[in-house]
């Protein structure tokens, strides 16, 4: 399936439709108005509370009769509604409300949520009440209404839970799917952890934004809530999924190295392994979005605690006309002008005039120890734009590695047949074969991108590189550097190439490359599966 998201959709749309009905079976009636009802909002409240009351009722496991539905509205009614309803027309409101729109008059409720993996639409059963016959004092027949699954449902969905519960709830499911190995679960509970992060961060955005306007607007309850929210989120949140991406990385590191391997990954392992790949792609950002919420975290206290001090210090400004509080002063007494210092002082924010102090000259005067500790510290010679430039120059001779492995393998597999890793090995020279494997782990991570990716479109990634605007990774990205080789190539008067695939070759055949260098200097032999490469250019 292609868009992953998507697998769960009638669960979605299920409870979508139980909003859909309810409110669908209330708008069309006109029964409502009799009763004093004429507002959709007072119609929908006076709907929930009546679930609520049953709700109730069904969780003591005490009977809920048409009687007893009908003295609750009427308590309900003559308390807050405050409707001109007797007792009489209480009771046919709550024969209305369950009969006709939570039961529909008897008639089956049926809701299509379209099922993309069946690609075709799925009818989802709605029903919030059912009945039971029971009996009134031994002797007289009622009917006796409860909720049912879906009644129970649209109820407590209406309620969430507290907003300083719901990254602790989420996070502890997360951690049991991981522990069951069910990966799929899982990438949905980190993407609503997430989201939970995403949310907590615009809060502060917006709490920040509206402090800048006006700090009088903000209440001291609004930044209490926002502070604590915070604290809760912020509370061992980094150290968890610090671990809990350790973990993933170390389950998909052996499931890639299976891989890579001579034996190959069955369906559901490989399943998992891109489950797992895109939880640990979703945890880092977690991780990212917990760094900006604590940097927001002091940023808002620091914005907050400044905007209340500059509002303190404007009430303690006063404020004259300039024309009589000046002008006529100096019109009447013009020797006011020597003094004219004092008022213009203020404006240019100069200093007052510092008096001598008598008692601070007769206190104990303790030496300072700051100078001679600066004395004594020791000078290091450190030229940070030599050091930049020698890690600026080692990554690219580094990327310089990766692009002429890259290369070498385009060069030779070009064409529909394209080239296996083991006819590679044979009809390279001694100078080819140093290109395509500078060393161990360059040749490695190639690989295994080149097997991870399996068909590479470059039209795709071509367009995608027109439309977003990326940062610049600063390692090796098998997409960018497939589009550089691609451009560098045409421009070298080749034909441009469309495609890459690789696939593995099922016989069974590895390949083995003896006295490759690694990193350390340290020769090595690499052993891995054969896979054929293909690349399509321009007819």
């Amino acid at each position: 399936m292609q868009y992953d998201f998507l697998k769960h959709f009638p669960r979605r749309m299920k409870s979508v439709g139980l909003h859909f009905m309810l409110i669908q079976n209330s708008i069309q009636k006109t029964t409502w108005k009799q009763y004093g009802f004429s507002a959709g909002a007072e119609q929908i409240n006076m709907i929930f509370a009546v679930l609520l009351y049953i709700m109730e009722q069904s969780l003591k496991e005490e009977n809920c009769t048409m009687d007893d539905i009908g003295a609750y509205i009427d308590t309900v009614n003559m308390q807050h509604f405050h409707k001109n309803l007797n007792y009489d027309a209480c009771r046919q409101l709550g024969d209305f409300i369950v009969n006709v729109i939570l039961c529909n008059e008897g008639k089956a409720m049926y809701f299509d949520g379209f099922d993309f993996e069946e690609n075709e639409y799925q009818n989802m059963h709605i029903s919030y009440v059912a009945n039971r016959i029971v009996y009134v004092d031994q002797e007289f027949r009622r009917t006796s209404y409860y909720l049912t699954d879906d009644g129970y449902n649209l109820l407590l969905s209406t309620l969430e839970i507290e907003n300083n519960m719901k990254l602790t709830v989420h996070e502890m499911i997360f951690q049991m799917h991981l522990e069951k190995q069910s990966y799929d679960k899982a990438v949905d509970e980190i993407k609503n952890i997430f989201n939970l992060l995403r949310i907590q961060l615009q809060k502060i955005q917006d709490a920040m934004g509206k402090i800048r306007r006006n700090a009088l607007n903000y209440s001291v309850r609004d930044y209490e809530t926002i502070l604590l929210e915070n604290l809760n989120t912020i509370q061992d949140t980094k150290q968890k999924f610090q671990n809990y991406r350790e973990m993933v990385k170390s389950r998909a590191r052996e499931l890639e190295e299976k891989n890579i391997n001579v034996q190959q990954l069955l369906p559901k392992e490989e399943e998992k392994l891109n489950h797992l790949r895109e939880i640990e792609s979703y945890l880092n950002r977690t991780i990212d979005e917990y760094q900006k919420i604590l940097s927001s975290h002091f940023d808002l206290k620091a914005l907050y605690t400044r905007e209340l001090e500059q509002l303190s210090r404007m009430s303690l400004i006063r404020r004259f006309p300039l024309r009589t509080g000046l002008y006529d002063e100096v019109l009447k007494d013009a020797d006011t002008l020597a003094r004219l210092d004092y008022f213009l002082r203020p404006l240019f924010n100069q200093d007052a005039d510092k008096a001598y102090n008598l008692n601070k000259a007769f206190q104990l005067q303790r030496p300072s120890r700051k100078r001679e500790e600066s004395d004594s510290e020791e000078e290091l010679d450190f030229d940070e734009e030599s050091w930049r430039l020698e890690k600026e120059r080692l990554l690219k001779e580094k990327l310089k590695k990766y692009e002429g492995s890259l290369g070498c393998l385009l060069r030779h597999a070009s064409g529909r047949k394209g080239i296996s890793l083991l006819e590679l090995r044979d009809g390279l020279n001694e100078k080819e074969q140093a290109e395509l494997i500078p060393n161990v782990e360059v040749f490695k991570e190639v690989m295994v991108e080149l097997i991870k990716n399996r068909e590479i479109d470059l039209k795709d990634l071509q367009k995608e590189r027109s439309e977003y605007i990326q940062e610049s990774a600063g390692d090796f990205q098998l997409n960018d550097m497939l589009l550089k080789l691609a451009d560098a190539q045409e421009e070298a008067g080749q034909k441009r190439i469309l495609r890459v695939h690789v696939s593995r070759i099922e016989d069974g055949s590895t390949v083995a490359f003896s006295g490759i260098p690694d990193e350390d200097g340290k020769t090595k032999m690499i052993r891995c599966s054969n896979v054929r490469i293909q690349v399509f250019r321009e007819e």
